[in-house]
């Protein structure tokens, strides 16, 4: 892509309505728009790494046996009225169909979540043991009627949620599916660059169960306090410090005041799994038939993820005071063009000769071929934040050479146009 071909601009100052550091680099380089308090509008810049982040979170369930389906947003009160849910669920949208003259009015919802969608579809195609297990999940655009959307991506009103749901015949086959899941979790942090400071962390369950496992990527801007384990990435919640049968879950040999070596942390949660049990199922009549002929119901398990609260979480940990640093695996381009001097003949050859050899190779570039000062463009690029950036100036083309710089560590080279094509070549 040229930086011609975007309608986007980037800003020097932030959004005067943007208090969370998130929204404000987003905002700042033309990765999002905001619409309203906890909506925000994906622009080009930003759809592409919310995308490369869904394909992660997509091929990680995949690998573990996960089917994708697509749900509707829009539900019917009768579901949630079962779980009953109608009425205790806080954030939840809420709307009448009576402006519809053609039928009887009656109520929906904005899903939040989608235990009432996915349980009766599929209780609908499980008759015997023989059928289960089964792990269906999407990726889809949720709604929660958030009090205070004030943290940019990071607590939305609309927002992107991956939501997989498992079904077993037992509960020793939702355990074992259960510690693929997590170990697949552990897999898309890592993936997104956020594996070194992301900790399994000991949470209540609410309402679903007793307890459950969120994963709390540490981040000095995080809202959440958790308690972590020295040496580990295994941490408990506040909300559960005080439970003495959820320490012994993480510290090993656990005895009275050894919570007082746990190390206080701020952190940003961006995943929560659960073990469902058969709340959901019951509530829906969601039953099969074992092996010694008698009916069971389908015991559950729920995992979330955020893609989007993790392109909030990856603009708050991975930035500096020049802009976003982004991990190869998720940035929108793998490396940027800096045209030192649009207009001469020598560079706009050289930097046009790379991007095409460059995009040849399968790499996905971005050229700022603008007729900006060099200040401008370093600035824009380092705001931007693309992992490489290639600069090509008379003086250097003189000699045969671009700059290629490593944007998160600020480490710059002096190498040959063929060169920086061999080493930035493929994806």
């Amino acid at each position: 892509m040229r930086s011609s071909q975007l309608f986007t601009r980037t800003s020097k100052e932030a959004n005067k309505q943007e208090t969370s550091r998130n929204a404000q680099l987003l905002s700042r380089a033309g990765y999002v728009s905001r619409l309203m308090a906890g909506v925000y509008q994906y622009l080009p810049l930003g759809l592409r790494t919310l995308n490369n982040i869904e394909n992660i979170i997509r091929d990680e369930m995949n690998k573990i046996g996960g089917l994708e389906i697509l749900m509707p947003t829009l539900h019917p009160r009768e579901n949630w009225e079962k779980t009953g849910r109608w009425e205790k669920v806080d954030v939840l949208y809420t709307l009448s169909s009576d402006r519809t003259s053609q039928s009887a009015p009656h109520d929906l919802a904005l899903a939040p979540t989608h235990e009432e969608s996915v349980t009766p579809m599929i209780a609908g195609f499980v008759q015997s043991y023989r059928d289960l297990p089964i792990a269906a999940y999407q990726i889809q655009t949720k709604f929660r009627n958030e009090p205070r959307p004030k943290a940019g991506l990071m607590r939305g009103r609309e927002f992107r949620m991956k939501d997989m749901y498992s079904f077993h015949v037992d509960q020793g086959d939702l355990d074992a599916f259960y510690e693929r899941a997590t170990q697949a979790y552990v897999n898309v942090y890592e993936r997104c660059g956020l594996g070194n400071r992301t900790l399994i962390t000991f949470a209540s369950g609410g309402a679903f169960s007793k307890y459950s496992h969120e994963f709390q990527t540490i981040s000095e801007y995080g809202e959440d306090v958790v308690y972590r384990l020295p040496g580990t990435k295994i941490a408990i919640n506040k909300e559960v410090i005080d439970d003495k049968e959820a320490l012994r879950e993480i510290i090993p040999g656990y005895k009275d005041g050894d919570e007082s070596k746990l190390e206080e942390l701020k952190a940003i949660e961006v995943g929560n799994i659960f073990k469902l049990g058969t709340r959901f199922s019951e509530a829906f009549n969601a039953q099969f038939t074992d092996k010694d002929g008698t009916m069971k119901k389908m015991v559950m398990g729920c995992y979330g993820i955020g893609p989007s609260r993790l392109v909030g979480t990856i603009a708050e940990c991975m930035s500096d005071d020049r802009g976003l640093v982004w991990p190869e695996s998720v940035s929108p381009f793998k490396a940027g063009i800096i045209n030192l001097k649009a207009g001469n003949e020598k560079t706009d050859k050289a930097c046009e000769d790379m991007y095409a050899a460059l995009q040849k190779s399968g790499a996905d570039i971005f050229y700022d071929d603008r007729d900006e000062s060099a200040g401008v463009k370093f600035a824009d690029m380092d705001l931007l934040g693309f992992p490489w950036q290639i600069v090509a100036g008379p003086r250097g083309l003189e000699k045969g050479t671009v700059e290629v710089k490593n944007r998160a560590s600020g480490e710059k080279q002096e190498m040959s146009i063929e060169s920086a094509i061999a080493k930035l070549s493929g994806k």
